[in-house]
Parts: structure tokens; sequence; C-alpha cells
């Protein structure tokens, strides 16, 4: 039995539908490396994509990416990404070549609301120690206007 033979016509964990057009590529399994080698559970034949471009992931009952290191990188929506939370309908670009995500996170046994997505951790990282202390930019020169940190 193939993926087409389902009797709703989709694949269990769901499928990446090409935005430019073309077939779908069905997700058949909870953890899939995507990448141009032949040995990756999803191959993109293109220059562009890197052999081992990055990984997803079931959990949860949602679909994480997480980029390996790739030369032309992974965005979700337009953002460059490290690792994050698909949300079904999002659209995944490995280099140039965009994909929408397709899946119901029920199906795939979510419940509640959807695990935490990792771009906060992301965003604080990207700011220096100083910053995430919320010391940073201490004047010197008129110290009254730097706050006592004794008294937050």
């Amino acid at each position: 039995m193939t993926w087409q033979d389902l009797p709703n016509g989709k694949p269990k964990y769901g499928m990446l539908v090409p935005t430019g057009g073309g077939d779908p590529i069905p997700l058949l399994k909870d953890r899939l490396v995507i990448g141009r080698r032949e040995s990756c559970d999803i191959a993109l034949k293109f220059s562009n994509v890197s052999g081992q471009h990055c990984r997803l992931s079931l959990e949860q009952g949602y679909w994480f990416v997480k980029d390996l290191g790739s030369r032309n990188g992974t965005k979700v929506d337009g953002r460059s990404i490290v690792r994050k939370r698909l949300d079904p309908k999002c659209k995944i670009s490995f280099a140039k070549h965009e994909f929408r995500v397709e899946y119901d996170p029920e199906d795939l046994g979510a419940y509640g609301p959807p695990p935490p997505d990792d771009d906060h951790i992301e965003e604080l990282m990207r700011r220096s120690l100083v910053d995430r202390a919320g010391i940073g930019r201490r004047s010197f020169s008129d110290p009254a206007k730097n706050r006592d940190l004794a008294e937050d």
C-alpha cells in the first residue's frame, strides 16, 4: 500500500507541497532528514541544497525543523531559522525551494496548546549578556539616569 492508497488520500504524517507546482512529497516517518544525498529520507536534487540540509521531527503532534548547518539555510515563513515549530500551512524553504507544510496536529496526537517554539530563545541569544541582564547602556556622564538595580 502506498500513501496515495490511504482512505483520505493523504499520507499519515502529512506532506510538503511545492509552492511553485509539482508533486507533493509525503512525510512517511516521524523523523526525516532532507538533503541532496540519496541517503536522505527526502532527497532534493538541487545543487544549492546541502547534502544533509535539515531534519524534520514530530514532537507532541507538531513538526519541528532543525537546520543542520546548511550552506544556503532553511527558512520558515521567510525567516531564517536554527530550529522552529512548523505550524500547519506554514511555508518552509530549503535554499530557494519553497514548500507548504500540510498536516493536522490532532491526527498526529496533539492536544492542548502547541509546544513552545524556539524563536524566543534564538532572539534572546542574539542579544548581549549585558542587555539580557538589563544593565546595558549605563550613563557614566549622568549617573542619575541609571536605575538602581537593588530597588527593582
